[in-house]
């Protein structure tokens, strides 16, 4: 068996290039990529929490692991339902949590580490949740570093994101890239096992529970058809112009601070390069210039437009088409 660095940097590489995965289930058979799920796992608060079957990390050994291969091998692996409780949000609202079984955690960790190697390296650069090396703080750092001179914000949130994902859509966009249907079906189980709140067991017919291991890349998985349609569809057709035109007033005091240099006039230009600091020295009101920023965190989106300042007219009929384009892919993606 190759270790599981070598594995993850081959898939990681085919993702890179966009070439379709194949013969994906063999490499659940790897011990070492167990291991290293365990790893990941073991010292995490809720590693002692027992789930529906009273399962811990306690007793986690390497005939288990080798119980859980073989029934891989056997494709008679079954996920159990995970346990349903709530969590209060800050509205005051409650959020329904799933705590899968200590197996379920480490064959999802697994899972997770595969789909994550293949497909990370083709993520957005505008999408930055739950993925590594990424969060809020840089999501923010992009707003603040290249959201130069944007007027306006167009601010939303997916409702229950994870409890919606439709299934059919989401096994539709991994199939693209896995050609492996035995691994596609595993997936499949495991979004449909169900959950079990107050010892009743229920079906889940869309959505991927929170607090389930392989939740955050499957969420991200899905959305990237967002990003996708963002980036290649409303960025061009609202983008104008590379950049601003020049600023005439500011043009119009260089000029100034060139005549006083030949006059030898010093006060003039050290107060001529006064003034200038204070100018842009592009022109705000540039009417060819639009640009649309984007960025995702999660299931929170912006959308932030630079135009011309006089235009707002004009600015609000292509805001709300904007608005109208990214709430009508939301809703085709969820009826598919």
């Amino acid at each position: 068996m190759q270790d599981a660095t070598t594995v993850l940097s081959i898939i990681q590489k085919r993702g890179e290039r966009g070439l379709p995965l194949k013969n994906l289930y063999r490499q659940l058979y790897n011990p070492r990529l167990y291991f290293q799920a365990y790893a990941r796992l073991y010292s995490n608060d809720g590693a002692m929490t027992p789930d529906t079957t009273g399962e811990t990390v306690d007793g986690m050994s390497r005939e288990k692991i080798k119980t859980m291969i073989d029934l891989i091998r056997q494709e008679r692996w079954r996920w159990t339902p995970v346990k349903r409780v709530y969590i209060p949000k800050r509205s005051g609202k409650l959020r329904p949590l799933g705590l899968p079984s200590w197996s379920s955690k480490v064959m999802q960790e697994v899972i997770r580490q595969l789909l994550n190697a293949y497909f990370e390296p083709r993520f957005s650069d505008h999408s930055h949740g739950f993925r590594p090396g990424r969060g809020c703080h840089t999501a923010l750092s992009e707003i603040v570093h290249t959201w130069k001179g944007v007027h306006w914000i167009i601010e939303g949130d997916i409702s229950d994101c994870f409890g919606r994902l439709d299934h059919d859509v989401l096994l539709s966009i991994l199939s693209e890239h896995i050609h492996d249907n035995r691994f596609l079906r595993l997936i499949q189980y495991m979004l449909q096992a169900g959950y079990l709140e107050e010892w009743s067991w229920h079906e889940t017919l869309s959505g991927a529970p929170q607090g389930g291991v392989c939740s955050p890349i499957l969420s991200n998985i899905y959305l990237d058809k967002f990003d996708t349609f963002v980036e290649t569809i409303l960025m061009p057709k609202y983008n104008g112009e590379k950049r601003r035109k020049p600023n005439p007033v500011y043009k119009q005091v260089e000029y100034a601070i060139a005549r006083a240099k030949r006059k030898g006039d010093r006060q003039a230009v050290q107060a001529l390069r006064k003034q200038r600091r204070e100018l842009p020295s592009q022109d705000p009101n540039d009417p060819a210039y639009r640009r649309l920023r984007f960025v995702r965190y999660a299931d929170d989106w912006a959308l932030g437009f630079s135009v011309m300042y006089h235009q707002k007219s004009t600015l609000e009929i292509s805001q709300r088409r904007c608005f109208n384009q990214v709430l009508l892919l939301i809703s085709y993606q969820g009826s598919r």
